[in-house]
């Protein structure tokens, strides 16, 4: 199961703005994404699930992927990240 980890820069960290982008991301693609954040794992097709899981800015999340197109989405939501949620599409 590929997977990435990453570090949160943003000033809000992965709230509002933030969370539905990194939502709307995670919905362009067919495969199963979890973020994992400390003991907490969520769906990161929910916009609900990851504004309760508290991702503060210099957080690390793991993103975890599986299905055909995991490596895709893993790829787009790492870039995501590192872009500060700028989408780049």
């Amino acid at each position: 199961m590929p997977e990435t980890t990453v570090i949160v820069t943003n000033e809000v960290g992965l709230h509002a703005r933030p969370a539905s982008a990194f939502v709307q991301t995670a919905n362009k693609f067919l495969c199963d994404i979890s973020v994992v954040y400390g003991e907490n794992v969520g769906n990161a097709k929910s916009i609900l699930t990851i504004l309760t899981m508290g991702v503060n800015q210099n957080a690390e999340i793991k993103i975890v992927a599986e299905g055909n197109d995991a490596d895709e989405a893993l790829v787009a939501l790492e870039s995501l990240v590192k872009n500060d949620f700028e989408k780049t599409e």
